[in-house]
């Protein structure tokens, strides 16, 4: 039935493989094709399934060469329903989807939105974006980093002045997010903590939302209870003001004088939780400097006591704040440090997590 929406030619001629259908079940490939399509398989995926193939897959029915491939595979299944409201909503629909959960059957979505009936709600298939990080934490599942416990921050805090305006700093939080996924594709249950941004969360990590320095002080000490690593790539303010004005400053009562105070030391913190308590038992943490970058992270690592810092320079305009590329010097507690080349943050998250397990496998 697909075929009456796309023919299998435009999915050879945009992908270079093969397309399979029903025909090629009675080919000449026939007494093996089934079980030879899924038999290395590390993640089956249907998206969208349809309400029809679920009730086949729910009952075991195998008369198509799609379920007969499902039935024999030996990898985890995942499904992501794409149907009218009515029918995800049906009292069977979900009989069939309670019984392929509880065989530990992935069901991604559906997610709430226009019909192409015109009606709106649950039924609609997930975002393209959302469906990959989900394919990435299933295939991440029994990662290297399987069992461990990362806590990871964010972002930028921001500092009220008043209700309207606030001290903040450029800080996008895209290396902290891409540090949490590379925790999540290694199969790491991770926490992020983040100050404001509008970066969507990866699948399979609890996100935890602050705006102070003292909010984010709060909730990673929390976090890292029993927490085997902490990565520190937040942005957080070293002062915020003394006093908040607890109505809008008025531009015609003046300039006014603000006067700062330090925030909380947040590493410093957690180093004093750790010597108490053990955990995290690694930390690695993060310097933005804008000037004598070697030297002033090498200070800070002294300092702060952390396993690892990653200093990145500001000042430069195709790395740092705001971009998808970083330029990273990593320096280590025994006095390595590696200057590593401008590449996207992704891959300095890639970077780090390899330099974390090693740690871990230091003791």
């Amino acid at each position: 039935a697909a075929q009456a929406f796309v023919r299998p030619l435009t999915f050879q001629s945009v992908t270079g493989r093969r397309a399979y259908i029903d025909d090629d079940l009675w080919g000449e490939e026939a007494h093996v094709l089934h079980v030879g399509l899924a038999q290395d398989a590390s993640l089956f995926l249907i998206a969208p399934v349809t309400a029809n193939t679920m009730a086949k897959l729910a009952h075991g029915q195998a008369d198509n060469l799609l379920t007969l491939t499902a039935l024999g595979a030996a990898c985890p299944l995942a499904l992501a329903p794409a149907m009218d409201v009515g029918m995800y909503e049906h009292a069977a629909t979900q009989a069939n989807v309670d019984t392929l959960t509880g065989r530990g059957v992935t069901v991604i979505g559906p997610v709430e939105g226009r019909m192409a009936s015109g009606k709106v709600g649950l039924g609609r298939f997930v975002e393209p974006h959302e469906l990959f990080g989900w394919v990435r934490k299933l295939l991440g599942a029994e990662g290297t980093l399987k069992g461990k416990s990362i806590v990871v921050t964010a972002g930028g805090t921001q500092e009220p002045l008043d209700p309207v305006r606030v001290l903040a700093n450029r800080s996008s939080g895209k290396q902290g997010f891409a540090l949490a996924q590379a925790a999540v594709d290694r199969g790491a249950r991770v926490t992020l903590i983040t100050g404001p941004t509008s970066l969507a969360t990866p699948v399979g990590v609890s996100r935890v939302d602050i705006n102070t320095a003292t909010e984010m002080l709060e909730q990673t000490l929390q976090a890292c209870v029993k927490a085997d690593g902490l990565l520190m790539a937040a942005a957080v303010a070293d002062f915020h003001p003394k006093k908040t004005q607890s109505q809008k400053i008025k531009r015609q009562e003046g300039v006014p004088q603000v006067v700062l105070e330090p925030t909380a030391d947040i590493l410093a913190a957690v180093m004093k939780a750790k010597q108490k308590h053990d955990f995290p038992k690694r930390i690695i943490g993060f310097a933005a400097e804008s000037s004598d970058l070697i030297e002033n992270t090498r200070k800070k690592l002294e300092q702060k006591g952390v396993d690892l810092i990653v200093a990145n320079d500001i000042s430069a305009e195709d790395a740092g704040f705001s971009v998808d590329s970083n330029r990273v010097t990593i320096l280590s507690a025994a006095g390595e440090v590696t200057a590593l080349e401008l590449m996207p943050k992704t891959e300095v998250a890639e970077q780090v997590l390899d330099r974390l397990e090693a740690l871990f496998e230091s003791g």
